[in-house]
């Protein structure tokens, strides 16, 4: 027997037991995600790991293959392999080889100032003629094993580095194929992304893609600008069962997290080098990779894993949000940290960032700093008033579990999907 209807959910009667049965139940999607493996430092990987929990407990099945690095078996999504998994890890290790060069690339953590160079490239003209055959292969070979797929759905992989793979999937599949860029707005040509990574927007064709989904509002207006025909905002978020607080001794004052000094010299100098130095009697510490910037006294941490970023986060009585100048300047461009301190209960002093108030209140949820000086006071403040800082940071987790889980997220991007692929 089932009752049930219009609703959004019906109840399924099986015997003497109750299953509430999603209106998500049924779709199934395919995810060529940028990484699963979270030895690589890609900061999105946690966040797929995080969707694909979210699209997993509202009913989605997901079937996921990775462009870097191993393919990683999940509790929740289904796995295939990487086609060019060797070949990606010859390129990453003489890329790094590269970088510790003398010469070679370089990390001044500025944008830079010219478009698309030489070795991008070679390398672009490289991946369309060795990678993206073997990739099409692989996509139709799992699709044709799969053959329920309701949707494709590509995370942060360079888009250019596939042309011609969705509107041949599309040919012969007849399915919606949607790019997802979470990198935004770094990888915008204007902003030239990342030093360590690939520009991924150079001679691709947007119009392959049925639609796009982005971490920015201010990005998504740039990618219509850019030819992309169907732009969707989804934001980061939190998984809050992960993200729990946990009762330890908070021996930090002060703490910040992340990968790289990219786009954020100034305010790793503003709100942690100088107030370290001047705040002789609190401790400062940092946990990241490729940090190559004057830290002050701050004390660098293991990075050790990522189960282990709990446990820094809860130990510190203040946690630092220093988003970087694109994500910072252009209008609410998420990242997962604010969500992931937030869902922590962690105090949080942030950098200012256009538009927050989006996710968090400045004052109540989050303290926005502008200055050395002012982050010096703010910190002296907050680390005078446990009940203050106590205060924010559950005000900050309840927002989390209110708007900005990831089970709320996945509902978000099945109701993109649907309104993209019809």
């Amino acid at each position: 027997m089932v009752s049930g209807g219009a609703g959004r959910e019906s109840v399924v009667v099986i015997g003497r037991k109750l299953y509430r049965r999603s209106k998500y139940d049924g779709m199934k999607i395919l995810a060529i995600c940028s990484s699963l493996d979270l030895r690589y430092p890609f900061s999105c990987t946690p966040a797929w790991w995080q969707l694909f929990k979210g699209l997993y407990e509202i009913g989605v099945e997901v079937v996921a293959t990775p462009y870097q690095g191993y393919a990683v078996e999940g509790l929740w999504w289904k796995v295939y392999g990487n086609p060019c998994q060797w070949e990606g890890e010859l390129f990453r290790r003489a890329r790094n080889l590269v970088r510790r060069t003398p010469g070679g690339l370089k990390d001044t953590c500025q944008p830079e100032q010219t478009g698309e160079s030489l070795s991008d490239k070679m390398v672009r003209k490289l991946a369309n003629a060795f990678i993206r055959p073997r990739w099409q292969r692989h996509i139709c070979q799992i699709l044709e094993v799969e053959r329920d797929i309701d949707a494709i759905l590509v995370l942060t992989v360079p888009l250019n580095h596939l042309a011609g793979l969705p509107r041949c999937v599309k040919t012969r599949y007849s399915l919606p194929v949607i790019y997802y860029d979470g990198d935004m707005p770094e990888s915008l040509p204007a902003f030239q992304g990342f030093a360590s990574g690939f520009k991924i927007y150079q001679g691709a064709d947007l119009a392959e893609y049925d639609g796009f989904i982005c971490n920015s509002e201010g990005g998504a207006i740039e990618l219509g600008k850019m030819g992309a025909g169907s732009v969707h905002v989804l934001h980061y978020g939190a998984d809050p069962d992960l993200f729990h607080p946990v009762d330890v001794e908070q021996d930090i004052d002060v703490f910040f997290y992340g990968h790289g000094c990219e786009y954020r010299r100034e305010w790793i100098e503003q709100m942690i080098a100088i107030p370290s130095c001047q705040m002789n009697g609190a401790r400062f510490a940092v946990r990241g990779t490729a940090m190559d910037v004057d830290l002050g006294r701050a004390q660098q941490l293991p990075y050790a894993s990522f189960s282990k970023l709990r446990e820094y986060c809860c130990r510190s009585k203040i946690n630092l949000n220093i988003t970087r100048r694109a994500h910072a300047s252009v209008y609410a461009s998420s990242s997962s940290r604010p969500f992931e301190l937030a869902a922590l209960g962690c105090c949080i002093v942030s950098n200012p960032v256009e538009g927050m108030e989006e996710w968090f209140e400045p004052g109540h949820e989050v303290f926005i700093v502008h200055d050395a000086q002012e982050a010096v006071r703010t910190y002296g403040r907050l680390l005078a008033d446990e009940g203050k800082r106590q205060a924010a940071g559950q005000r900050a987790r309840g927002r989390v579990l209110r708007e900005h889980t990831y089970r709320r997220r996945a509902r978000q991007l099945v109701e993109i999907i649907r309104s993209i692929g019809g």
